[in-house]
């Protein structure tokens, strides 16, 4: 990531080109290979969505046809054109991307937006639109279960054009490709990944040399850039029109990644990625799968496959596979940055992640989530057992993110800089009608499987919810029992109790200075020792990805500079692994009150055990729930970097 984010900051100066201006440079090969790996990842998901996406349209499946006319092949085209202009052009690459928290994007950055400036402006409303921003990330766990099924199953359908006999074989063969998928997650994507730009590369000029084959075959499917096709259609037959805004969204469905993904590429190189090959190609796809069904309305069983010359298609159906893998890698990849972003926020527990490179740190592995996201897809695919079916389910997802998004960005847009109020309403009502039109839409195949992702985007904002109230419980009880760490290091002093001084290093984790480590409280009151050096280190995420070495840490020596007790503040972004050993390395000896003997050092660690009291802090459900959630949390020793051989845990109660 590192690498990345360098590459796509290389471009700003004239410095990016060779001696007097001209000719490429060793800054020119770094821009080049950002945008080609932000092809890999990025646009996977939108990359693909031409195959199903005019297929579903006008599926004679759909609770709400949309029936076969030249009208309508011309509005469906130009509906196409112009969401995909109006959402991902001008919502995400031109306004939301500018929204950045120190050069990461996505929603979650957005919340953390939000927390930061809205707290200025009425702590009610900030918290409501965290709490929305919270639901569109919960939405994106539903999309991340959602993609791989349909995105796989869409192109082995392929299968069914080039030889109708392996129907059948179609839901088996995506089973297994995505076992594989998810298989293989543990060993990361940094090989694999230096050919998925390449690959989609390939994939997008294939795609968008199909669509101009079509397009020179009738040519007149032009006329539909004009926005008075998309209108005409909308207004002029708004009953047709609206049930067919359910599909059409599915052209705009990995909007999200873009944003998402910007801080491992930067917002440039996704911007010229997008701008100058992806769309191009993508609308040359949908118009020229356009022209083939005004020239056979019968081509609807399946546009995209059947605008390739009968010799390209085996090779189209293998291509079109490794293009929606790819697509599924993207997103499962994001489930996993969401997880992390959200647990180091506090709204979900702290669970194991490894990262799966040494030079890339977005690369990481959530093996809960993955074997959790496997399950879901699996089952997905075979109660659903076609992309179209899928589809329905699919547009609820996105266009609640991208709804959610839409309005975060333009309260940021307002908050943090101060953009008009006039200038506010103008843009965001018109681009939260688009957004509103097509949720509305989508909630009319509420019950062909829109419930789908409303209930696991519910499920997990539950989850998420509870999670950080049940947090706050236990803080405010732990507080209490923990009691004032000046008066514990005043008691100290005054020997009271009386202490048996050790030599060596006590490292206590807490949570903050205000308050005495559980374990440091009982070691002195129960073993009645303490070592000749303490640190109790507080390890804070910050609101940003990562935080700069020279603001890692933070040493207070307690009011006296003599007793050996210090404490220290540990910073980190909330895309950084905490590493205890490491961290504490970094301390000047000269601030440690005498040197630390990190080598042989002790770690204490205070866990708590959780049980359901009878105060009425939470629902009785809720109360469950949370305790439940808290046994998928990492082991801390693990979690810190902590030495197993040199840690000591030492626990106690609390109800919540």
């Amino acid at each position: 990531m590192t690498d990345a984010r360098n590459g796509a900051a290389a471009d700003d100066g004239p410095e990016s080109r060779g001696p007097g201006g001209h000719g490429p440079s060793a800054h020119d090969t770094v821009r080049l290979a950002v945008v080609v790996g932000a092809l890999g990842v990025v646009f996977g998901d939108i990359g693909t969505s031409p195959i199903y996406t005019l297929q579903t349209v006008f599926s004679p499946s759909d609770p709400h046809p949309v029936p076969v006319t030249t009208d309508n092949v011309y509005g469906v085209v130009s509906l196409v054109f112009w969401s995909v202009m109006t959402i991902v052009t001008v919502t995400y690459v031109l306004l939301a991307m500018r929204a950045d928290n120190d050069g990461e994007g996505g929603i979650m950055a957005l919340i953390t937006l939000v927390r930061r400036w809205g707290s200025q402006r009425g702590r009610r409303t900030t918290a409501a639109l965290a709490a929305l921003g919270v639901f569109g990330a919960s939405l994106f766990f539903g999309d991340s279960m959602i993609t791989p099924a349909i995105s796989v199953l869409s192109a082995v359908e392929g299968l069914k054009v080039v030889q109708p006999s392996l129907e059948s074989a179609v839901v088996p063969i995506t089973a297994v490709i995505i076992v594989l998928l998810f298989l293989v997650q543990r060993r990361g994507t940094a090989a694999v990944g230096r050919v998925f730009g390449p690959v989609m590369i390939i994939w997008f000029v294939v795609i968008g040399a199909c669509g101009v084959d079509g397009i020179i075959d009738h040519p007149a499917i032009l006329r539909a850039l004009s926005p008075t096709y998309a209108l005409g259609f909308l207004f002029g037959h708004f009953g047709t029109a609206f049930f067919a805004l359910a599909a059409v969204v599915l052209s705009v469905t990995g909007a999200e990644a873009l944003y998402a993904d910007m801080g491992h590429f930067g917002r440039r190189a996704i911007t010229r990625g997008w701008m100058f090959l992806v769309l191009p190609a993508c609308v040359l796809s949908y118009f020229g799968q356009g022209a083939l069904i005004l020239a056979d309305h019968r081509n609807i069983s399946s546009p995209f496959f059947l605008l390739v010359p009968d010799w390209g298609r085996w090779p189209m159906v293998l291509l079109a596979t490794a293009a929606t893998v790819i697509a599924s890698q993207a997103v499962i990849t994001g489930a996993y940055s969401v997880t992390s972003q959200a647990a180091q926020l506090g709204y979900l527990p702290r669970l194991r992640i490894a990262h799966t490179s040494e030079s890339t740190i977005g690369q990481i592995y959530v093996p809960w989530i993955n074997w959790l996201l496997m399950v879901s897809v699996l089952t997905l695919v075979f109660a659903f057992r076609s992309s179209t079916a899928l589809a329905f389910a699919f547009g609820m997802a996105v266009t609640g993110t991208i709804t959610i998004t839409t309005l975060l960005f333009f309260y940021v847009a307002r908050a943090k800089w101060g953009t008009p109020v006039w200038l506010i309403a103008i843009g965001a009502s018109v681009l939260l009608f688009v957004d509103l039109l097509f949720v509305a839409a989508n909630l009319t195949k509420l019950v062909h499987g829109a419930w789908l992702p409303l209930l696991i985007g519910l499920t997990v904002f539950t989850v998420m919810t509870t999670w950080q109230r049940g947090r706050e419980i236990v803080t405010t009880e732990r507080v209490r029992e923990e009691g004032p760490l000046p008066d514990f290091v005043e008691r100290l002093r005054s020997g009271e109790p009386p202490t048996l001084r050790v030599p060596g290093t006590a490292v206590f984790l807490n949570r903050g200075k205000q308050t005495t480590p559980l374990a440091m409280r009982a070691n002195v009151e129960h073993n009645h020792v303490r070592h000749d050096q303490v640190v109790i280190l507080t390890i804070e995420t910050e609101p940003v990805p990562r935080v700069p070495a020279e603001r890692r840490l933070v040493v207070d020596d307690l009011g006296y500079a003599d007793d050996g007790i210090i404490h220290v503040t540990a910073r980190f972004g909330y895309m950084e692994t905490p590493d205890v050993p490491s961290t504490l390395a970094m301390l000047d000896p000269g601030r440690t009150e005498g040197p630390l003997e990190l080598d042989r050092a002790s770690y204490f660690l205070s866990t708590i055990e959780l049980r359901r009291g009878k105060a009425p802090t939470m629902a009785p459900w809720r109360k469950r729930l949370f305790i439940a959630t808290s046994h998928i949390t990492a082991d801390a020793a693990e979690y810190f970097g902590l030495p197993r051989d040199h840690t000591v845990i030492m626990g106690s109660q609390i109800d919540v």
